[in-house]
Parts: C-alpha cells; structure tokens; sequence
C-alpha cells in the first residue's frame, strides 16, 4: 500500500472528483496557475483548464455566494476558503443560503458544494490566520462538518461529500499537511457519520477529530508508561455526529475526555459531553472532562501559543484528572 502525504491526499481527491464528473469546478484565491498556497490545486490548470479552475478576489462573500448559485443550478462547486478565519467573511452564504436551500425551497432547489478550509496553530500566523472554528457551524442545520485526521480519510471523506445533495465544511489542520499514512487504490467512500477507533484501551476513551487525534494518540503513549490504558476515538465528522461509537466504549471505559484545539468554552465538545451525559450517564465513573484550548486570541510568539493551545500535555493530563490521579495532574 502507498503512502502519501495529507496534502496529497487533498490534492488526489480534488482531482478525481473534477475528472469523475463535469459539473465539478473549483474556486478559490491564488488556486489557479499558482497551485494554492498549500499546493492543494498544483498543476490544476493545465490538467483541468482554467474554466474549472476559477480564482476569485478577496472577497469571500461573493466567492461563496457564487458557489450557491452554482450549485443551485446544477452544477457542484468546491469553494476553497484559503484560511479558516477568513469564512467570518462568508458567514451569511454559508449559514443562511447553502445550508437552508433545501428547507426554503420545499426541496426544490439544493445547494450541493464542498466547502474547503483550512485552520489551526502551529505555523505561528498569528490571531487572524490560526483558528479552528469548525465549533460554529455544528449550530446551523443543513451543514455537514467533515474534519479527516489521515490521508485515507480525507480522500474516503472527500469522495462522500462531493456527491451530497447538501453543503459540506471540509476542515483541514495545515498542521497535517506534511504528515504521512497509508493510502489503498481505490479508496472506498467513507460515510459521514461514521468514527473509528483509533487505538484500544480499557480505562479511559478519549474522543478528538483533526490534528487532536494525534495528540490524543501521543497522550495515550505517555499514559501507558504510568500504566493506564486509553482508548482512543477519531469521530471523523461532527456534524452528523457518531456518538454511538463513544456510548459503546464509555461502556468499557466508564471515563470520557474529549479534546479539541479549538477554545473550550463553546467548542463542539459540549456537545458530545451533553449528548453522553444524557444517554449514558449510567456508565460514568466520572465527570466527563474537557480539553479545549484557553478563551484567548492566538498569540504569534511561540511560547505563549504553546501556553495557550489544547495538546497532548493537556490530554494526558485530563485522563489523569478523570482516573483521579492527583499526584499527576498537575
């Protein structure tokens, strides 16, 4: 089996989805004969031409807009939102368009397009450029939220979203980009909905999507050297959300911590925190705990970015906290 990079991966699925089906195009800013700022569109041009390869202007509320209207007449654009941060931009197309067409319209009209983002720290970009924000969107009916965490996932995710009949924010950590997995061909489409675990354990679950399901993983790595066991969930998409694969093994466990790097007041966590407490409350042995990063704006310099950003240090020391370590949670 090959290995390819996340970033690869984005590119492959792009790229088969524009050769499997006409009505396919891409828009986006400096996506065409610059090949994206992540490469994510290379060579694009010249393979597709230009008429499917469309950049836009700085102005993402149109870019977006004109991806709904696109999409409501048949065709099924992917609109790259080159940072994260900047769909505050585009809020309105997304929110109160693409996501409730269906609804206004009786299901008439239909807005299928692939929204696709990128985001989270790590690159040192600062406030305006680092954030994860995939929290706002679980709010708004009519929006599926996709977050691969391999480059197999993200071309098995892809391939499903690009053939709904709804919206799709597809958010990607620019930290992966670089990293490396194992790629099958072909690889079969991945059900939104759908987690997986990642890693077995016993004593503790933790649940994480993006670049935190590494995190969670390296946490899981310490934690067994002090004799703990964590079980590690990739939920893959949040909205539709598999909690069923977190009851099933918070029945095992009996003990939760979901991480995200996104802030932790109001981040999608509580959520999944609210739904288990609901339906499988009987299980816990503990509170449910979180971790989220610190309600601050992202600072540029390095040191109080690691200060305040969620990561595995902080992981493994809410899975001590939740098995009532105390010695070791500070």
């Amino acid at each position: 089996m090959r290995e390819i990079t996340f970033i690869e991966a984005v590119r492959e699925a792009q790229a088969e989805a524009l050769a499997s089906d006409d009505r396919v195009f891409i828009m986006g800013q400096e996506i065409g004969s610059y090949g994206g700022v992540f490469r994510a569109t290379q060579d694009f041009v010249r393979r597709f031409g230009g008429h499917r390869v469309r950049d836009m202007p700085i102005a993402e509320q149109s870019m977006l807009g004109a991806g709904v209207g696109a999409a409501v007449t048949g065709m099924r654009p992917i609109v790259e939102v080159m940072f994260m941060d900047f769909v505050a931009c585009g809020m309105d197309a997304i929110v109160n368009h693409a996501a409730k067409m269906r609804y206004m319209s009786g299901d008439q009209l239909r807005a299928p397009m692939v929204i696709r983002t990128q985001g989270g720290s790590g690159t040192h970009h600062g406030s305006q450029h680092s954030q994860t924000l995939e929290s706002w969107f679980l709010h708004v009916p009519g929006l599926a939220v996709a977050v691969p965490s391999t480059p197999q996932d993200v071309k098995g995710l892809f391939k499903t979203s690009v053939e709904l009949e709804h919206p799709v924010l597809f958010v990607e950590h620019r930290a992966l980009y670089r990293t490396t997995g194992p790629v099958p061909d072909p690889v079969a489409p991945i059900p939104l909905g759908q987690g997986v675990v990642r890693r077995r354990g016993e004593d503790v679950t933790v649940a994480a999507v993006g670049k935190s399901v590494h995190q969670a993983l390296a946490a899981a790595l310490e934690m067994e050297e002090e004799g703990v066991s964590v079980e590690v969930i990739d939920l893959r998409t949040l909205v539709p959300m598999d909690v069923e694969i977190v009851l099933e093994s918070l029945s095992r466990t009996h003990r939760l911590v979901v991480a995200h790097e996104a802030v932790e007041r109001g981040g999608w966590a509580g959520e999944l925190v609210a739904r288990v407490v609901a339906e499988g409350f009987d299980e816990l042995d503990a509170p449910p705990l979180r971790a989220g990063s610190k309600a601050t704006p992202i600072p540029f310099a390095r040191e109080l970015e690691a200060a305040m950003i969620s990561d595995e240090r902080l992981i493994a020391r809410r899975i001590r906290e939740s098995l009532d370590l105390a010695e070791y949670s500070e």
